[in-house]
């Protein structure tokens, strides 16, 4: 990776998050959910769930659904987009959740065989759970990280499901991890910037404008963001692109209707596939992996391979 905006150590750039987790742990609860609250979702909840589709007889389905992973190709264009950068390829990857999707990072291994990227983001869930902890995480991203191929490495912001310590273990196998700070990527004399805002969703440690600080006013812009409900005031702050997952697509979708749950305060149309807000563009991924039940229905898990490339007609 080229450069920081800020260099400070992980422990300085997670301190807010680990304020926040030091206080979710002794309460038990989270901003959102109460200790009662917690216990249904976690425990009851996916029970429910699972109960039904065994009943209507989809359960099975689902499961070998979500073992099909697919890699997604888009190709986007931006006029502010320095001509050397013509053709960068970026990998995105989200919502991982490995420690509970048995042999996902070989399936991941297999779909990523052969392809190059120059860049690869993450954005975040590495852990299935929200509590508890974090060790079967490790070797199965460690194999996951040594199978991807990219010239500029791996960048990576943490999700909502995830604790602290993780970042610090996927520094530790080679990714760099983004607590709302900025890197520049540098090509042949002129550069791109990607910043990565920490999770606005339970632990609400996101601070957009000092992610963005430093960044020169006219500098091509990707964000990472572990959700999309900061699309406004990114839109506003000049970023080009905001890519994020946490959704799932709903993980269960519906013909017609689409997702039942939407898991997003945003309007629908951004909670899956690729969308414009003003000026900027967004992409919010199905993710890669699962969360409560190993089950998805039309929304396969993906990889996503984006080329960017300079608007010819400016």
């Amino acid at each position: 990776m080229d450069s920081c905006v800020e260099e400070r150590s992980l422990s300085e750039r997670l301190a807010p998050r680990l304020k926040v987790e030091r206080w979710f742990v002794e309460s038990g609860r989270t901003y959102r959910r109460g200790p009662l609250d917690l216990w249904y979702k976690r425990r009851i909840e996916p029970r429910i769930l699972k109960l039904g589709l065994q009943a209507a007889g989809l359960y099975r389905r689902g499961v070998r659904n979500a073992q099909i992973p697919v890699l997604r190709h888009l190709r986007l264009s931006f006029a502010n987009l320095p001509a050397v950068f013509d053709g960068f390829r970026v990998l995105h990857l989200s919502d991982f959740h490995i420690d509970g999707n048995q042999g996902l990072a070989e399936r991941i291994g297999a779909l990523l065989h052969g392809v190059e990227a120059d860049l690869c983001v993450f954005t975040g869930d590495y852990r299935f759970d929200i509590q508890g902890p974090c060790d079967g995480v490790y070797d199965p991203m460690r194999r996951t990280i040594g199978g991807i191929h990219s010239k500029h490495g791996i960048l990576g912001i943490l999700g909502n499901h995830d604790a602290a310590e993780i970042a610090f273990a996927l520094e530790e196998m080679g990714a760099r991890m983004l607590a709302n700070e900025a890197v520049e990527i540098s090509r042949r004399g002129d550069s791109i910037w990607v910043a990565g805002i920490d999770d606005p969703f339970d632990y609400r440690c996101d601070d957009l404008p000092r992610a963005l600080a430093g960044i020169p006013p006219d500098a091509f812009t990707v964000l990472l963001a572990h959700t999309p409900d900061r699309y406004r005031e990114a839109a506003a702050s000049g970023v080009d692109l905001y890519l994020c997952g946490h959704t799932h697509a709903g993980q269960i979708r519906l013909p017609i209707l689409g997702s039942i749950k939407h898991n997003s305060k945003t309007p629908r149309l951004y909670s899956y596939g690729l969308w414009t807000h003003r000026q900027m563009q967004g992409y919010t991924t199905a993710g890669i992996g699962c969360s409560a039940l190993p089950v998805r229905y039309n929304c396969p898990p993906e990889a996503v391979l984006i080329e960017l490339h300079r608007d010819s007609t400016t």
